[in-house]
Formats: structure tokens, C-alpha cells, sequence
């Protein structure tokens, strides 16, 4: 299976340098992105020694790397730093700041510079419509929607997804992601809700290989898996 099987692209989403890689010769993600949360996860401690590894192992694809600044003079300086890291690197800009403060001047401003912005941290419909006003048509830019926290509050994310996707499509150059994908089943509605980019975790990935597979053949694995589970803690009834 490889990333020419689906119709959506995938991007893996990660901060291990070595699943990273791991996923990159499988040959199943078109693209990389990265947050503080999985970096501290994954015990980075060198942002930019990170990024260079990212960068030189990962020449072709494209990559997202995240400003940390909560004021937006700092950001600006952060991004324009990040946007000189490669012609494949994307700037992550969260929505707002801590503050609830609207990041869309200076996505406005970088992205007319010609800057490839990532926007993440996005709920709404309404947050994809400002984003995606101030971004400059022709230059790249991903509109990233947490589908799976939408999810999470007990709300389907499918006709949010939908709607962002065709506001992201009235402009050249802006792709919808969806972001914060749970489980597999996530690719299907993402690629039901015309969305171009979907971020899935390197556990998830892995479970690629199961996609079309026998439901019953499944079924008896499962009661060997348990079986097996059964008999390594040396469980009895009675």
C-alpha cells in the first residue's frame, strides 16, 4: 500500500525522528507535521538540532514545524525563522494566541509575503472563513481543523468538515486538513467530507495494512489474542 492508494493525502503526525523516518520508507504519508505537545512527548530538547535532522531526512516532502510565542511580534520573528529552514517547511500558526486574541494579521501579513503557512487549532466554521480570507490566493497554505476534538464533545465533525472544505477550495492554493484523527476509520469520512489533508499518529498508521481485511479472519485472531493473553498471566477461574 502506498500513498497512491487514496484519494486524500496523508500526513503523519509526530515528533520521533525515527518513526518519522520509519514512515517516510514506507512509503504511505505524503507530508509531515509536528506540535510542541508531540515534541515534548518524545522527549525533544533542541527545537532547531530537531528540525535539521527532520529537514536532511526528509528533503522532499513537505513539514510542518509550530512558532511557541504567545505575542505576536515574537511569532512573526519565529516564523520568518522557520520559513527560512527549507522550501518545504510550512510555518504552524495556532488560530489565536493564549489570549483568545486573533492571529489573522499576521497570517495576513505572512502569508502575503509568500510565506507556506500551516493554521492550526481550528474549531469552526467561522475560524476557517477569517483564516481563509486573509490568505493570499496561489500561495500554499493548510487550513487545519481539529476534526477529532470536534469529535470529542460529542458532536459529529463531518458536515463542519464539509463546509470547510468548500470555503478552503473557493481559494487557490489552500488545502483543508483534518486534524487530531482517532482511529483509521477517520481517513474514509475525511475523504467523504472532500477534505485534501488528513494528520494521522504513527500508531495509527500502522494500521494500514489491515484496511480490507476479512472481518472473520479478524475475529479468530482476536480470541487468539486473548488466548494467548490468558495463558501469559496464568489466569484460572476457579
Amino acid at each position: 500500500m502506498t500513498r497512491d492508494d487514496f484519494k486524500i493525502k496523508i500526513f503523519a503526525d509526530g515528533a520521533d525522528i525515527n518513526g518519522m523516518k520509519e514512515m517516510y520508507a514506507a512509503g504511505y504519508v505524503s507530508g509531515f507535521t509536528t506540535n510542541p505537545s508531540l515534541m515534548k512527548k518524545a522527549g525533544v530538547k533542541d527545537y532547531g538540532a530537531f528540525a535539521r535532522d527532520v529537514i536532511k531526512e526528509i528533503p522532499d516532502l513537505p513539514l510542518s514545524f509550530e512558532v511557541f510565542s504567545d505575542e505576536f511580534n515574537e511569532m512573526e520573528s519565529e516564523a520568518r525563522e522557520i520559513g527560512s529552514w527549507g522550501k518545504n517547511v510550512y510555518i504552524k500558526i495556532p488560530v489565536t494566541n493564549t489570549k483568545g486574541e486573533s492571529s489573522v494579521p499576521l497570517i495576513k501579513k505572512l502569508s502575503a509575503e509568500g510565506f507556506a503557512l500551516n493554521i492550526t487549532a481550528i474549531l469552526t466554521v467561522e475560524q476557517v472563513e477569517d483564516v481563509v480570507k486573509a490568505l493570499t490566493p496561489g500561495v500554499g497554505a493548510y487550513v487545519s481543523v481539529f476534526a477529532g476534538r470536534i469529535a470529542d464533545t460529542g458532536v459529529s465533525p463531518l458536515s463542519i468538515m464539509k463546509r470547510a472544505a468548500e470555503i478552503c477550495h473557493a481559494v487557490p492554493g489552500v488545502l483543508c486538513l483534518w486534524a487530531s484523527t482517532r482511529e483509521l476509520y477517520n481517513i474514509f469520512e475525511a475523504q467523504e467530507a472532500g477534505v485534501d489533508i488528513i494528520t494521522v499518529t504513527n500508531d495509527v498508521l500502522k494500521k494500514l495494512p489491515m484496511i480490507g481485511k476479512d472481518l472473520k479472519q479478524l475475529s479468530l485472531e482476536t480470541v487468539n489474542m486473548f488466548y494467548n493473553d490468558v495463558k501469559a498471566l496464568g489466569f484460572r477461574v476457579n
